[in-house]
């Protein structure tokens, strides 16, 4: 018994800290993607370390972070915003973010329901931990988070020619209201 303690429990701790690990997700941030039934139950996700550990992340990546707000709180947000994208915020303090480098901007899916970059700003890639990969539980619930990205949520230095212009001037007229 002892011997497979001394040996399960380090093979376990490089599991985790190396490849991921399983995580429930409460709340409606995340919403229609996780926990799509209010109260019925909470879905187990799987976060992959193992991808996390190049900081390669794209736009659409749903990422889990500690909190810049309060470091003992896991979230699990969307990337939506890389180092050098200009964002049209949701509510931040300044209408038009350009990510610095080494951060990202994050929100959650279920738009006002969800403390993210627009209440705390742009986010340093150190403290992105995993990206969630699969839903495990319940099962029938099973499967692939896909990479996703809401059309309307794309950085403006990233849209078209013909909808970058007018979305540029939305944002503006919105200030002067």
């Amino acid at each position: 018994m002892f011997r497979a303690l001394v040996v399960g429990v380090p093979l376990g701790v490089t599991f985790v800290d190396c490849f991921g690990y399983v995580a429930r997700v409460e709340g409606v941030s995340m919403q229609p993607a996780l926990n799509p039934d209010t109260g019925i139950t909470s879905d187990f996700v799987f976060l992959s370390r193992w991808r996390s550990r190049s900081f390669a992340y794209q736009r659409g990546d749903m990422v889990s972070l500690v909190s810049p707000k309060d470091p003992n709180q896991k979230i699990i947000k969307r990337i939506i915003a890389l180092e050098g994208d200009l964002v049209a915020t949701l509510g931040y303090k300044r209408r038009l973010v350009r990510v610095p480098e080494g951060h990202c901007w994050v929100e959650g899916d279920h738009t006002g329901h969800s403390l993210d970059s627009n209440f705390f700003g742009p986010v340093a890639l150190g403290l992105v931990t995993a990206r969630a990969e699969q839903i495990v539980w319940p099962p029938q619930r099973w499967q692939h988070l896909e990479r996703r990205l809401p059309e309307e949520r794309v950085p403006l230095n990233l849209r078209t020619a013909s909808t970058k212009s007018s979305s540029i001037a939305d944002v503006f007229d919105d200030n002067e209201e």
